[in-house]
């Protein structure tokens, strides 16, 4: 069992975040997910027939997190918010990267609702995960670059494991070690907003669209939320 937690600090900064953490065990990611396919072409397809566009950074739900970003030291223009700099992507380009099927899938839900997402392999964190500042002495290997090693800025807002940062700068990129694979079988999935308020519903109604392409290709889903009134979710 792995237990997330939203530390006292981060969850005094921002009293109205939700996440929610969407799990799956016994995920099958070698075999075709045709929803998820379906799930990309419809954003595309939309999005070519001007019938949608992805959210931008006048957006609200993305306004919210560039100025979460700038409060801890990070500038917003040079590093995006993960939904933000996909979205941008979808705009140019006209289409979604496709990675592997549970990537893939949260990254359709993240750009169709606005809101950041990422995910990590459970079988490759150690202990606990924590959300908190960085004292700035951590170690983080960007996701796609295994010979690297970073270090965050004091007061910059990280996911971390007992080894070392899971994700930096809140939500901006995950860490190489526990990228989600094909062949990763126990996976928690995040998705966030700063503001439950106004956008707990867009998020609850996201976390069960993941589940629901998860469930057909896992032995078991399940959606657990954390906030500052309930700041840890065993998984």
């Amino acid at each position: 069992m792995t237990t997330f937690r939203l530390t006292p600090a981060v969850a005094n900064a921002f009293p109205d975040a939700l996440i929610a953490v969407v799990t799956a065990t016994g995920l099958r990611g070698r075999e075709p997910w045709p929803a998820t396919a379906d799930a990309l072409e419809d954003l595309e397809q939309q999005l070519a027939a001007g019938a949608w566009q992805p959210a931008d950074e006048h957006d609200p739900r993305i306004e919210a997190w560039r100025t979460a970003y700038r409060s801890f030291g990070t500038n917003p223009r040079r590093i995006r918010p993960s939904v933000d700099a996909l979205g941008r992507r979808l705009a140019k380009k006209g289409a979604l990267p496709r990675i592997n099927p549970a990537v893939d899938s949260y990254n359709a839900v993240s750009v169709r609702h606005g809101l950041p997402a990422g995910a990590f392999d459970l079988d490759r964190v150690t202990g606990d995960v924590e959300i908190r500042y960085a004292h700035g002495d951590e170690t983080f290997t960007p996701l796609g670059e295994p010979g690297t090693t970073e270090h965050p800025g004091p007061g910059e807002i990280i996911y971390t494991d007992t080894t070392d940062v899971l994700t930096r700068h809140w939500n901006h990129r995950d860490a190489h070690r526990t990228r989600v694979t094909e062949d990763s079988t126990h996976v928690a999935f995040l998705l966030e907003t700063l503001h439950a308020t106004r956008d707990g519903d867009i998020l609850k109604t996201a976390a069960e669209e993941l589940h629901g392409l998860l469930a057909p290709h896992a032995q078991q889903c399940a959606v657990h939320y954390l906030g500052p009134a309930h700041p840890e979710a065993t998984v």
